[in-house]
């Protein structure tokens, strides 16, 4: 079983949002670090670059695979997490707290309203 922080949302295709004002916080979520293994490599946008909902943001690279990462909010980057650039193996430590990806200023908020609640990311994700 997984932690799904209630405060969160989530998106189809395992990230997540923290949202404080105008500020989202993206990150992926441990379901998905799961699947994916040990990670080895991570890229991700620089500060002041615009991601759009829907399009690849960056790439995370594991063992197994190599899967791009979704912006589920369109805004500017306001932070990436570098510390996970450097040391990719431990996103998976702190998948909701120091692992973040991105801060980005959004621009459209309601763009959130299709996300899923944390309830409903762990039915789709588990079954139960």
């Amino acid at each position: 079983m997984f932690e799904y922080p209630e405060d969160l949302k989530y998106t189809n295709s395992h990230e997540y949002i923290r949202l404080d004002g105008d500020v989202a916080t993206v990150g992926i979520t441990a379901f998905a670090i799961d699947q994916l293994g040990d990670i080895v490599f991570l890229d991700l946008p620089e500060i002041g670059t615009t991601i759009e909902k829907g399009q690849p943001f960056g790439t995370i690279e594991s063992v197994k695979a190599v899967e791009d990462i979704y912006a589920p909010v369109t805004g500017t980057v306001l932070e990436a997490n570098t510390d996970l650039i450097d040391a990719p193996e431990t996103i998976g430590e702190d998948p909701y707290g120091k692992s973040w990806l991105l801060k980005v200023s959004i621009t459209d908020a309601t763009e959130l309203d299709g996300a899923m609640t944390s309830a409903v990311y762990q039915q789709k994700v588990e079954g139960n």
